[in-house]
């Protein structure tokens, strides 16, 4: 049966098919700590038994998007990744405050001009994904659908992440000293950044082009946003005793690593040290991006950077 408000534009009953669609994905994410999710008004989240004898406990939490990421992923018609992305990039965020942050609860956001259920459902699923292999709950969420607010077909992604550290522990730590080391992790491509000037510069591109060292265009630029988590905990386990971090997204190594080391000290980078990943030089040479703009854009494949003794 059709209603004034469906012909406005907006349809509650599409709302709840992607709450149906999603709940399985979501209620895998789900330890006894979750006390109330999917349904809930609010999500309940317990906090562990003497919050994981942690010397002095805080909460860390970020909240990103995935930007313009999500054109690509509609043109394509593949939208499980761009859920992926989200996670990944809240959570690597939070992993830059303080040595040994757990993650505990993601929340979401998806807005569009029109619900469809199973886009939604596939996103929210790729979230759910990614929070389970990080051992993080997908708490909640909102989906919402605004004609008129946003241009037909469009819809956006936006996400937040609560963790937990331990005060004693935060980054950078007071050991951190001239003539540290920096470690780069290697990145699984742009990540969430720089898609504006990607989709410019292959704009006549078809994305099913194929390229040498590249593979196929669209699924090199849809590779999702790789999470760190488990190559900084080999390094913890390894006795590496990592000083800060710095998640290399928007601003590049250029303005990223700064963020991470302590007044009075600066970044010396050779840039010669390691190989950029093909895909990097395509758009370059494709946009005709100067070298300068290339580093404060992309991660040109470091995702992240460890200052090691």
């Amino acid at each position: 049966m059709s209603s004034r408000y469906e012909q406005a534009g907006v349809s509650i009953d599409a709302g709840q098919k992607a709450v149906e669609l999603m709940k399985a994905a979501v209620s895998a994410t789900h330890g006894p700590e979750v006390l109330a999710g999917v349904g809930a008004f609010g999500g309940l989240f317990s906090l562990p038994p003497r919050l994981a004898g942690l010397e002095r406990p805080v909460l860390v939490a970020s909240t990103d998007g995935v930007g313009t990421k999500v054109k690509l992923a509609a043109a394509l018609g593949r939208y499980r990744s761009i859920g992926h992305d989200i996670v990944n990039h809240c959570l690597n965020d939070i992993l830059c405050a303080a040595a040994g942050v757990r993650p505990l609860f993601f929340l979401d956001y998806v807005a569009s001009s029109r619900l469809q259920p199973e886009m939604v459902a596939e996103i929210v699923t790729g979230m759910a994904e990614a929070c389970e292999q990080a051992n993080c709950a997908l708490l909640g969420g909102e989906t919402a659908e605004m004609p008129g607010v946003y241009a037909a077909n469009e819809f956006d992604v936006v996400g937040t992440i609560v963790g937990l550290a331990d005060q004693a522990r935060l980054f950078p730590r007071p050991t951190l000293q001239p003539g540290d080391k920096l470690l780069g992790l290697p990145s699984s491509g742009p990540h969430t950044n720089g898609y504006s000037l990607i989709r410019a510069v292959f704009a006549d591109t078809p994305l099913d082009a194929e390229f040498e060292g590249i593979g196929v265009l669209g699924d090199a630029l849809l590779a999702p946003h790789r999470c760190y988590l488990d190559a900084l905990s080999r390094l913890e386990a390894a006795g590496v005793a990592v000083q800060s971090l710095a998640h290399i997204t928007g601003g590049g190594l250029v303005e990223n690593l700064p963020r991470a080391l302590p007044a009075g000290l600066a970044p010396r980078l050779d840039w010669q040290s390691w190989p950029i990943p093909p895909l990097f030089r395509l758009i370059q040479q494709r946009g005709d991006v100067p070298d300068e703009e290339m580093r404060r854009v992309f991660n040109l494949g470091v995702g992240m950077v460890a200052v090691i003794p």
